[in-house]
């Protein structure tokens, strides 16, 4: 039985990562700062901003999931996002890469291409945004993502140790798909996140499969769903919200997302199932 170790599994996406790992027979261990609501595995109260700590709840562990983190800018001051963000991230690398550790996943963020939190209305420079498309964040929480993918290949040079980055869509748990009636009509209200959104289910199956996949090295990818969460056709969306943007690298027919998942589904063999739609009324 393999052991790894999900950091920030009492979180949002903690719980089916958590599931995730243990319906396919991993030995799993939860680092976080809190207790879970849901006891699914093991806890160990972890600080992660210390390099110590970090070391000691990592030793025997195969692998290792990073989910915590502060998951959005401007909830606390920039260096306070910037500094657990990056040190945090950089701990973890560190010890699993000297610890003979050979796999890792961590979690960067849409964010990192500058639109979600931009002041200065910035748009995409073409749709759908792949892993290619120029990272322009302007605040500290983009900046960490960023700097936590170039960590990623620090270590990976050094060490050898498969690192993978998901640059995750909006995440979505499935009992906020109540929420969406609120918005599936309202193109303003999630547009800097290019109307995207994952489950959360589909999300722990992709960072199982990051692990068990080979040869990956140390790559970024975007985990999002086969559609907007929008009940509006994307070139619609596109119309009303960024007209100056002409670029499509596909046909944009119907709902097809805008943060393209096609590299992810490619290495990973991955394929998001759940869609808003069967879950809402609309």
């Amino acid at each position: 039985m393999k052991k790894v170790v999900i950091t920030g599994g009492s979180g949002l996406l903690g719980r089916d990562v958590i599931k995730e790992f243990l319906d396919h027979g991993y030995e799993v261990v939860n680092a976080d700062r809190i207790y879970p609501k849901e006891q699914l595995c093991r806890t160990v109260i972890t600080d992660l901003t210390k390099l110590g700590e970090v070391y000691g709840v990592l030793a025997g562990a195969d692998a290792v999931i990073h989910l915590a983190a502060i998951p959005v800018a401007y909830s606390h001051p920039n260096e306070v996002t910037f500094q657990n963000n990056v040190m945090s991230t950089y701990n973890i690398l560190e010890a699993a890469g000297n610890l003979g550790i050979k796999k890792a996943v961590i979690s960067s963020s849409e964010s990192s291409y500058g639109i979600c939190f931009s002041k200065q209305d910035l748009q995409p420079q073409y749709v759908p945004i792949d892993e290619d498309h120029p990272q322009l964040p302007e605040e500290s929480y983009g900046l960490s993502k960023i700097v936590n993918e170039k960590t990623a290949d620090m270590i990976h040079r050094r060490t050898g140790m498969q690192v993978v980055s998901f640059r995750l869509g909006n995440v979505i748990s499935p009992e906020m798909y109540k929420n969406f009636p609120g918005f599936i009509h309202d193109p303003e209200q999630r547009k800097t996140i290019l109307w995207s959104y994952i489950d959360t289910r589909d999300a722990a199956t992709a960072y199982r499969l990051a692990i068990e996949t080979d040869g990956l090295g140390s790559v970024a990818l975007n985990i999002g769903a086969d559609e907007t969460s929008m009940d509006i056709e994307s070139k619609q969306l596109m119309e009303i919200c960024y007209p100056a943007v002409k670029d499509f690298r596909n046909d944009l027919a119907g709902f097809a997302p805008l943060l393209n998942n096609e590299k992810a589904k490619r290495l990973l063999k991955w394929q998001p199932v759940h869609q808003w739609r069967n879950y809402v009324k609309h």
